[in-house]
């Protein structure tokens, strides 16, 4: 729980009963790699803090491939947005990419906390801002740049995922087969 409680307090200030309000209210959970914590057909009923570990959330695209969009590693939280707030089946999957402890953050209660703290809706805000600002760049290099271009600038800014994440995981999340990405790293080598 003090990682959970340290990340808020970067964002908002908590007092110690605040503090054990939140612990109290949310749970701990283990998943071993390649475990499912959400699939298609499923409502996505919590939203997920990763205390140790490495998820990843995924859709299957149309030529039967799995389409990754978000990873989440320490300190990072990972949910399908949309099926948690409007309690709608998901088209997601959720997986362990690695064993991970999480702190699961149920949909209702995490509507309770926001009215016994409302600091919390400013640090979820917060977050979801980042977040958004991040899809928004994602969405921009996709776009904007090369194959290649992706690659490095992806290489280059979050080095502990091409340690961690298999290739072909992060082919899919930058958008082409792993074939290509060996391509790639053939050329830079």
């Amino acid at each position: 729980m003090i990682a959970l409680i340290n990340h808020i307090k970067k964002f908002v200030p908590l007092t110690d009963e605040e503090a054990a309000l939140i612990s109290n209210s949310v749970t701990i959970q283990n998943f071993r790699k390649k475990d499912l914590l959400l699939q298609p057909g499923k409502v996505c009923k919590s939203t997920y803090f990763v205390v140790q570990g490495c998820l990843r959330l995924y859709f299957i695209n149309r030529k039967q491939n799995e389409q990754i969009t978000q990873f989440a590693i320490e300190n990072w939280w990972i949910t399908d947005q949309d099926s948690f707030d409007n309690r709608i089946a998901t088209g997601y999957y959720i997986q362990a990419v690695e064993n991970t402890q999480v702190i699961a953050l149920n949909k209702d209660v995490l509507d309770e906390l926001f009215i016994r703290i409302p600091k919390l809706e400013r640090y979820f805000r917060l977050v979801l801002q980042k977040v958004y600002t991040a899809w928004q760049r994602r969405m921009k290099f996709i776009f904007d740049q090369t194959d290649e271009e992706r690659y490095g600038h992806f290489s280059s800014s979050f080095p502990e995922f091409m340690q961690r994440v298999p290739q072909y995981m992060i082919a899919s999340y930058l958008g082409f087969t792993p074939q290509f990405l060996s391509k790639i790293r053939a050329k830079k080598q």
